[in-house]
């Protein structure tokens, strides 16, 4: 009986050994098939021509012979600048209005700041064409501007990305230490010196970091200018239209190497910025509070109200616009758009679809991410397996969804490849989603892991707990804020994606967010602008649902958080 014991005890290390191996190789696994192949069959089929014979950079050298094709890289650095500027200095103010000042109504403004981030991008476009269009009741206020263009796009991305630029910039703007202020204030220090050498270079790298990442968005992005952008060309458009309009896949991976080097380039920036980063607040830091000040509070209010009304103005249009009989001649309420005569299958089955697709990735993705991370962060051995895991986990944000999906549309279309089965199923499409936000979940996953002592590990592997009970038992109910808001993050995403899936889908696995895109093409305004708005209503609820869920579930599995 004892020589039993003593051998359960020296395999059962061996065996939980050999399980983390399992996963971690999994792990690794899903990335290599489901990012890097893809892109290296790309990169392949940029060399090669129709005939699928190599031809080296044939295609890139005829890509920036043709004027058309090289005016869309001027057109996305543009544009992208352009909302870029535009983005961040409003949300640098609004963060600055949230956080340094007393002014009214701050958790109002932060409710309806979020809201572009459950609608697809598509929605703030269709909103602008009817408020600026032709038939737009505001287009008296471009002057005799066309919105189809650049101001459109630039519009359009402000919208749906200012809630990112937001949340990057108040978080950098919260932490700052009172006593750097009191010392100025007691020097004398003009109000202007003390931004420019205290507030600015205490958020420096979170603003650096900022303009990055709404950089990245901006020039990667598909929805809005392919809605809005009439005969203004930019890259993520020219990859759709040589691939869905000529049929050119070799063009199009030409374009796609392209969009993926400024994006790329980017995220290399912004890891390097981080790595210099240091902290703000120190053990002994007094966190500052701001004081009243009726003239500046009363300023940024007025600020943040106006931000906040163009975004319920845009939000409105389209709620508006999916009710009315027919703009806008005949403005009469009715529920008939949302019977999606434009689309073959009523167009509903494409929401079921999404609500599928959102749901799966949600509770796949959630479990696939946290566990991996909690591999990389706590687990002990086999150190250059989980530092490969950690680094390819970081990859796909610096991949355009466009990019992604073309490159799926290479390898797994593949006749060779054992995983041909998969193009055209929705497993193919929740692989896509589940890998294009893998990234922010991964390191939302990471920061919450890191914040748990290791002496839980420590302790149950002296207790001779399997690695997996301490893991269901201890890390995952004290983590479970990071897991809700994973999931969430995932679902809301999942519904509003298109670039990543526009390629992906055959008829029975058609997404809400791509039958907007084919509602507006075929001239149905009204019922892409229904499916739109169902959209975002879809994920409204789904977000009020986690609120509430986190609630409960926070105060029967974490009430040790409030009694500290």
């Amino acid at each position: 009986m004892m020589a039993e014991s003593l051998i359960k005890a020296a395999t059962k290390p061996s065996l939980e050994s050999l399980i983390r191996l399992l996963v971690l190789l999994a792990g690794v696994a899903l990335l290599v098939v489901g990012l890097l192949f893809p892109l290296v069959t790309m990169l392949l089929k940029s060399l090669q021509d129709r005939a699928g014979d190599f031809i080296g950079l044939a295609n890139f050298a005829h890509y920036f012979q043709t004027p058309a094709l090289v005016n869309s890289i001027a057109n996305s650095l543009r544009v992208a600048l352009m909302t870029t500027g535009v983005v961040v200095g409003l949300a640098f103010l609004c963060a600055y209005g949230i956080t340094r000042t007393c002014m009214p109504g701050k958790r109002l403004f932060r409710m309806l700041a979020i809201l572009p981030i459950l609608a697809p991008s598509l929605l703030p476009a269709i909103s602008l064409v009817y408020l600026f269009g032709n038939q737009g009741f505001l287009r008296e206020v471009l002057a005799g501007q066309s919105i189809y263009g650049p101001i459109g796009i630039v519009m359009g991305m402000s919208f749906w990305i200012f809630p990112h630029a937001l949340m990057l910039l108040t978080t950098a703007l919260t932490n700052s230490d009172a006593r750097l202020y009191e010392a100025a204030e007691a020097l004398g220090t003009p109000k202007w010196r003390t931004f420019l050498t205290i507030t600015l270079p205490g958020v420096r790298y979170g603003l650096i970091s900022c303009l990055f990442v709404v950089f990245t968005l901006a020039i990667t992005d598909f929805g809005v200018p392919k809605i809005i952008g009439g005969q203004f060309s930019v890259l993520a458009t020219d990859v759709y239209r040589q691939v869905v309009g000529q049929q050119n896949f070799q063009m199009g991976a030409v374009v796609s190497v392209i969009l993926l080097l400024p994006a790329v380039l980017s995220f290399i920036v912004d890891r390097w910025i981080q790595r210099r980063q240091v902290a703000q607040l120190s053990a002994r830091a007094v966190p500052w509070q701001p004081t009243l000040s009726p003239l500046r509070d009363w300023v940024f209010a007025l600020l943040c109200y106006a931000v906040a009304g163009a975004i319920v103005l845009v939000i409105g249009t389209a709620v508006y616009a999916s009710l009315v009989q027919f703009w806008p001649y005949n403005l009469s309420i009715t529920f008939e758009h949302y019977t999606f005569q434009g689309m073959a299958d009523g167009g509903w089955g494409a929401w079921f679809n999404s609500l599928k697709l959102a749901f799966s990735v949600a509770l796949v993705g959630t479990l696939v991410i946290f566990f991996n991370a909690w591999l990389i962060e706590k687990s002990e051995g086999f150190r250059p397996l989980r530092q490969g895991l950690h680094f390819m986990a970081m990859l796909p944000m610096a991949v355009p969804g466009m990019v992604l999906g073309l490159a799926y549309i290479f390898f797994f279309n593949q006749a060779g490849n054992p995983l041909n089965w998969l193009y055209g199923t929705m497993m193919l499409l929740v692989l896509n989603t589940l890998v294009h936000f893998y990234t922010v979940c991964h390191l939302t996953s990471v920061t919450a892991l890191k914040q748990l002592d290791p002496e839980f590990e420590a302790v149950g592997a002296s207790l001779k707990v399997p690695f997996w009970t301490t893991f269901y038992r201890v890390t995952l109910p004290v983590s479970l804020p990071a897991v809700l808001d994973i999931s969430v993050y995932l679902f809301v995403n999942a519904m509003t994606t298109v670039s990543a899936v526009v390629f992906l889908y055959n008829s029975d696995t058609r997404l809400a967010s791509v039958a907007v895109l084919h509602l507006d093409e075929a001239g149905y305004f009204a019922s892409a602008a229904a499916m739109a708005v169902l959209i975002f209503l879809t994920s409204l609820v789904v977000k009020l649902l986690h609120a509430a869920l986190t609630h409960v579930l926070l105060n029967n599995a974490q009430r040790w958080r409030q009694a500290t």
